[in-house]
């Protein structure tokens, strides 16, 4: 685990949630090769495999910004990245970043942080009082439809507004950046040239089609400076497994996500 104690305050932040990202989709992309510019800043021993705390996005966001991400799948008890003051806390460590705040986006804005949301989900559209309690947390957020599910370049779009915020805040600015990056989620079909329904063959090509645009979002916050990143999914989600279609059900495909935590470092000037 990263010492986000020392990290917070010190790095940029970027947290990236890729929604209804399958682990077993994200890992078999890895070994093939097929995800080059994720594979590049993950470990050598690829993406770890972690539960979720909800099986759909709202659910699952509410804990991550309750410090709950994504548990490690062996026993025990795990320490966690970042953490809200309470007492009785058992995964709370030395290394654990803890905001006395409800919740980590008002922490973090209590640590001098400006806080940025790029929504993608219908959970981030603040088309709808529910879609406006997470979003809602932030300094800024945004979604339009460009950015949402049904946009087959809404990941670059994603990037093209991140990026533009984020220069345009002065570098003495602490930021944290969260993207909800929407292109996986369904309908992906698009992503497969001449496919009617989405499948686990269009989910895969969806991952695809966000590795392309994550490149040149890493980039160019390397210039910025340096950034301290979780990337993970909130949930997976069934294409016929058991009979299943979907998420917001209990079953391994759904509870077992793709993680990782790393320092993107600044890049050489």
């Amino acid at each position: 685990m990263l010492n986000a104690s020392q990290l917070v305050g010190t790095h940029d932040v970027l947290f990236i949630t890729l929604d209804t990202l399958r682990f077993d989709v994200a890992e078999r992309l890895h070994v093939a090769g097929r995800t080059p510019n994720l594979s590049a800043v993950l470990s050598s021993e690829g993406w770890e495999k972690r539960h979720s705390p909800g099986n759909f996005t709202f659910a699952a966001h509410t804990a991550f910004f309750a410090g709950f991400l994504p548990t490690p799948v062996t026993p025990g008890k795990h320490a966690r990245l970042f953490a809200l003051k309470f007492p009785g806390s058992e995964t709370t460590t030395a290394e654990t970043a803890v905001f006395d705040a409800p919740d980590i986006v008002a922490g973090f804005r209590g640590r001098g942080y400006y806080t940025i949301c790029i929504g993608g989900v219908g959970f981030f559209n603040k088309l709808t009082p529910l879609g406006s309690v997470l979003p809602g947390l932030f300094d800024e957020s945004h979604w339009s439809s460009e950015l949402g599910v049904t946009d087959p370049r809404s990941t670059e779009h994603q990037v093209n507004l991140a990026l533009t915020r984020v220069a345009d805040l002065p570098l003495t600015q602490r930021v944290f950046l969260f993207l909800n990056v929407s292109a996986i989620h369904q309908p992906n079909r698009f992503y497969l040239p001449d496919a009617t329904d989405d499948t686990l063959e269009s989910h895969s090509a969806a991952l695809e089609y966000v590795d392309t645009q994550l490149g040149r979002l890493f980039a160019g916050l390397r210039r910025r400076g340096s950034w301290m990143v979780v990337i993970c999914s909130d949930h997976g989600t069934a294409y016929g497994e058991a009979g299943y279609t979907g998420h917001r059900l209990a079953h391994p495909v759904v509870w077992d996500v793709p993680y990782t935590e790393f320092v993107l470092n600044q890049e050489s000037k």
